[in-house]
């Protein structure tokens, strides 16, 4: 079995249930399977830290689940039309893995949750993409094939799935937001896999 990792960063849920749609649609792909994981919350005060394993929910990334897996979806809630700064840091941190081309060749795609229809996710989607980009990562989009990206009327993209959660951060996933979220992690998973079958 290939892994593909799903990391992302949730705060209100949302984010989160994205990326376990997107894990089980890699995992109707056979012989792939998702390594779900998350990032701690960085705090605005210096001395304060989260715990090392998180209380619930996926466990926290390490350096060592980029170069184990052949494929990559990340995820973040929107802020002002970018990660949220718990996302950043933690790619901020993968210099070596940079130097190491950790993830060079390898697809990656993302996902967002935002509190409005137009609260930057698009941005926030493309943001995410300039790290992949620069770690040499080919980026799996949603094409228009997928009949739910044309039909929406709540989140989507061509550049990833994505989710609107209301300014109280409560409505579910729409129909739609799901059937993209398991479309998308099959895609990756897909590429991933024939990708990572040349290279061997």
């Amino acid at each position: 079995m290939q892994d593909i990792l799903v990391l992302y960063y949730s705060q209100h849920g949302a984010t989160a249930e994205l990326a376990r749609l997107i894990a089980r649609g890699i995992e109707s792909v056979p012989g792939c399977q998702a390594r779900l994981r998350t990032v701690p919350k960085v705090s605005t005060v210096c001395e304060a830290s989260e715990p090392a394993i998180p209380a619930q929910g996926a466990p926290y990334v390490e350096k060592s689940d980029l170069t184990e897996c052949i494929g990559l979806a990340l995820g973040s809630p929107t802020r002002f039309g970018n990660m949220a700064a718990a996302m950043k840091y933690f790619i901020d941190s993968t210099s070596g893995e940079w130097l190491a081309g950790a993830l060079a060749g390898k697809p990656g795609c993302v996902f967002t949750s935002s509190s409005s229809m137009h609260g930057g996710q698009e941005s926030t989607l493309l943001s995410m993409m300039l790290p992949l980009l620069h770690h040499g990562m080919l980026i799996v989009g949603l094409p228009f094939a997928e009949a739910a990206l044309a039909a929406t009327q709540t989140g989507g993209t061509p550049y990833g799935v994505s989710h609107v959660a209301g300014v109280k951060n409560d409505r579910p996933l729409s129909e739609d937001e799901r059937k993209l979220a398991l479309a998308q992690g099959k895609r990756l998973a897909e590429a991933a896999l024939k990708l990572h079958n040349t290279m061997q």
